[in-house]
């Protein structure tokens, strides 16, 4: 079974917190774990240090598009960062909880 996992950051630790529930009660994802990070990045041509929250979501490869679409319309930045992957998994029984409980996209 193929599966992706796709993270996003976001300065806001509520409405992480949202996203991430949004997307597992809708079944896009399995399963989403919030952890706190410091980014430093360019925008705007200034540069920028920010605590932010790294959102990291597991799906089926068939609903990370859906996934990806939610995200995006949930997060609250002019320019996400949005960002899967395919993932390796050699347990048959993880995979198979992680596509039957993001199986909504």
């Amino acid at each position: 079974m193929k599966l992706v996992e796709v993270c996003t950051t976001l300065d806001d630790g509520e409405r992480a917190r949202l996203i991430a529930r949004t997307v597992v009660e809708r079944r896009l994802a399995a399963c989403a774990q919030i952890a706190t990070v410091d980014s430093i990045y360019r925008w705007d041509g200034a540069l920028c240090e920010t605590p932010e929250f790294r959102i990291t979501m597991k799906t089926a490869a068939a609903s990370a598009a859906a996934l990806q679409a939610a995200v995006r319309a949930l997060h609250p930045y002019e320019l996400p960062e949005i960002l899967a992957r395919p993932l390796d998994c050699d347990d048959p029984a993880y995979a198979a909880w992680v596509v039957d409980n993001s199986a909504g996209g």
